[in-house]
């Protein structure tokens, strides 16, 4: 018998040979992208934007027609340490704050007749229809007529601002909650006004904060633009009569601090307060990214 004999090696299975300390691979580092950055990109926009404000001053050279991003800073400095533009801006938002809620009660009560029946449908479409193209400081004549140089003039048109833009996505979310949702609340044995604040309010949360989002910006841009023109016929109001008066006395870079208060009002409302209602709800139950 002959003696067993080991097959040959083939030269493409024979492995090369590996230097006993290898150098480990160095990952090169990561780029870093805007969205680690966070909270710092909105600042840095603004940073930015305050650069290209304050050149284009000094360019044009003219601190009547566009003062700069520096002098306007420390006209808003100066109206906060002496509090005149605290208490316009508290004027203001306390009017605000009324018309705002009341336009809030008015849009659910029209939402909820929307809802209840399919008249009830058909009137707010119509109503709708024919009201929300309708800016709301054109009513601003008939409002002094009615309730004259005061509060209820403003408070008449802040309403029509917010009350049909949210009744409008109010209405949409609730027709757009799955019939499977209603089928689960009717045999839990919820109806009428249970089934709106456990069922439909809840499924159509977005589009209520959709609907909240826009009428708090129609109603804050219509209180400014209905105090100017209290400003210029009666002497009183908030903000915008701040801007109207620093415009009479030539103060540009006063009103420019107005408009700078207006929209880190507008900002701070948005983040502080909308944000942070998006992120105890429709973020985390799931609804929105």
């Amino acid at each position: 018998m002959s003696a067993l004999r080991e097959p040959p090696i083939r030269p493409e299975y024979v492995l090369p040979l590996q230097p006993a300390l290898a150098t480990p691979a160095v990952a090169a580092p990561a780029p870093v992208s805007l969205d680690r950055l966070g909270w710092l990109s909105k600042p840095a926009i603004l940073l930015a934007l305050a650069v290209v404000w304050e050149l284009l001053a000094r360019w044009f050279d003219n601190d009547l027609l566009l003062p700069g991003a520096i002098q306007t800073a420390r006209a808003f400095w100066e109206g906060l340490l002496s509090g005149e533009l605290i208490g316009y801006v508290s004027v203001s938002l306390a009017i605000l704050s009324q018309g705002f809620l009341l336009g809030v009660a008015g849009s659910f009560l029209l939402t909820w007749l929307a809802v209840s029946n399919r008249f009830g449908r058909e009137l707010i479409d119509t109503l709708t229809s024919m009201f929300n193209p309708l800016p709301a400081i054109a009513l601003l004549p008939l409002a002094l007529l009615w309730f004259g140089l005061g509060k209820g003039s403003l408070l008449m048109v802040l309403v029509h601002s917010v009350v049909w833009p949210l009744t409008l996505n109010a209405s949409a979310g609730f027709r757009a909650v799955p019939e499977t949702l209603r089928m689960a609340g009717r045999n839990y044995g919820l109806g009428g006004l249970r089934m709106v604040l456990q069922i439909l309010i809840p499924a159509a949360l977005p589009s209520i904060l959709s609907g909240l989002k826009i009428g708090w910006a129609f109603a804050w841009r219509t209180l400014i633009a209905a105090e100017l023109v209290f400003g210029s016929t009666s002497g009183q109001g908030g903000l915008g009569w701040y801007i109207f008066q620093s415009r009479n006395e030539l103060f540009t870079d006063k009103v420019f601090a107005g408009l700078a208060t207006v929209i880190l009002i507008g900002l701070a409302i948005e983040h502080v307060v909308f944000q942070t209602l998006e992120r105890v709800t429709v973020r985390r139950w799931g609804m929105q990214r």
